[in-house]
């Protein structure tokens, strides 16, 4: 082997060997992910409880509801029966009028005691007393009397409509138990009336 030859293979050992030194170094292999099945388990049931949360939830929202409604319609049928109670009392309750000297039933009368009718019916054990009354004047004998005979023609219309007359008392005041104190037209007027109370029965009224 000549000289130059044998002094560039060293060399070229030495810049292959250079060469192989400088290339970068592989990247090392990414890390395989571990699978924590506790952790996945746990995730699974944190969802399920929630859900069964928001179903139990749903379903105390729609019975609240629900009960709500109930007790609004259970209220609102309580008001409407105490107002058709208090209706049906007041309508028991409204006084008739006569003219002066006069025990015959007008009209205005008539339509009145008829509306009394259907709590009569509804209500048989309820026992009722009429009371006649008058204006001033005339004799005491006399407006008694007068107050009998007018309490007696509503107790008649009544027993008309097929209200049992043992039912019914009937009284006079005459004139001692006046609402409008004064003399005139207008006062005597309101005094010549027949009120109605009920005597017996009275506590538990049934509607018609």
């Amino acid at each position: 082997m000549n000289y130059p030859t044998r002094f560039l293979a060293p060399l070229a050992l030495a810049v292959a060997f250079s060469a192989a030194c400088s290339r970068p170094a592989p990247p090392p292999p990414a890390p395989v992910p571990t699978v924590n099945q506790d952790s996945i388990d746990a995730a699974a049931r944190a969802r399920a409880a929630a859900a069964e949360r928001a179903r139990a939830d749903s379903i105390a929202r729609a019975e609240a509801t629900r009960r709500a409604a109930e007790e609004a319609a259970r209220a609102a049928a309580a008001e409407r029966e105490r107002a058709a109670m208090a209706a049906a009392r007041a309508a028991f309750a409204t006084m008739i009028y006569f003219d002066y000297d006069k025990s015959d039933l007008k009209p205005e009368a008539r339509t009145a005691l008829m509306a009394k009718v259907p709590l009569l019916q509804a209500n048989a054990n309820v026992r009722i007393r009429i009371a006649g009354h008058t204006d001033d004047r005339g004799s005491d004998a006399y407006n008694v009397a007068l107050g009998q005979r007018r309490a007696a023609a509503a107790k008649r219309f009544l027993v008309d409509q097929g209200i049992d007359a043992g039912r019914i008392d009937v009284v006079s005041f005459g004139e001692d138990r006046p609402v409008a104190m004064g003399t005139g037209e207008e006062n005597w007027s309101k005094n010549r009336r027949d009120e109605f109370e009920i005597i017996v029965g009275g506590e538990n009224l049934r509607l018609p």
